[in-house]
């Protein structure tokens, strides 16, 4: 068995989802002991901010420099993919939006033959778990109700575009420990995180048992 993981975080301690994330690998490890875990940790190792824009430009113009390497790096990301077959990915929010560094991994991710938009969708049906964190809170009649513009777009990509059966664990109000003026939020926060990792081992155990049956 094989699993895919990438993490998004610029921190490697306290980080929510990475703590999510690894609660659901362990999970997922419990039932898989002899399994490879591929990792891409894109808050620690960022891919090339300019290889889409060399990409696409090589596409739209005879005269641009050859995007040799940029196609290299692609065809090495999908392939990551391709071998795996589950996937965990931790992504926090950043500024109601996505790390720069997932939506770059995305757009390289978008411009493999296989995995883009024109592909035949191979990762389709194959199990996978979403960890969120958000500082915030995003709920209905909440102040920024509609400000998440990661969970829907990720939802999209993951579950609609390559196919993915998706299963989602997620922490809000993350930052309530650190914020004074969230103090009277700390209970629920305590409970969102609980409710996180509660969501995250089920989800671990359930994409197990997927690719076993």
């Amino acid at each position: 068995m094989h699993l895919f993981r990438l993490d998004a975080s610029i921190r490697t301690t306290g980080s929510v989802s990475r703590a999510l994330a690894d609660t659901a690998e362990q999970a997922w490890l419990a039932e898989h002991h002899d399994a490879v875990v591929t990792r891409r940790d894109l808050g620690v190792q960022p891919l090339p901010a300019d290889a889409w824009s060399s990409l696409a430009r090589a596409a739209v113009d005879p005269g641009a420099p050859p995007a040799d390497e940029a196609r290299e790096l692609v065809d090495r990301l999908g392939a990551e993919l391709l071998a795996a077959d589950a996937f965990l990915f931790a992504v926090p929010l950043y500024n109601w939006n996505l790390p720069a560094q997932v939506k770059n991994w995305i757009d390289l991710i978008v411009l493999h033959p296989r995995l883009g938009l024109h592909g035949d969708q191979p990762l389709a049906g194959k199990p996978a778990v979403l960890a969120l964190s958000r500082g915030g809170g995003y709920g209905p009649g909440t102040p920024k109700e509609g400000w998440d513009h990661v969970t829907p777009y990720l939802r999209r990509v993951f579950g609609e575009v390559w196919g993915l059966d998706l299963h989602v664990a997620e922490a809000e109000l993350t930052l309530a420990e650190v914020t004074p003026a969230m103090e009277p939020l700390r209970g629920l926060a305590a409970q969102s995180l609980r409710s996180g990792h509660e969501q995250a081992a089920a989800h671990g155990v359930r994409v197990a048992e997927l690719i076993r049956v």
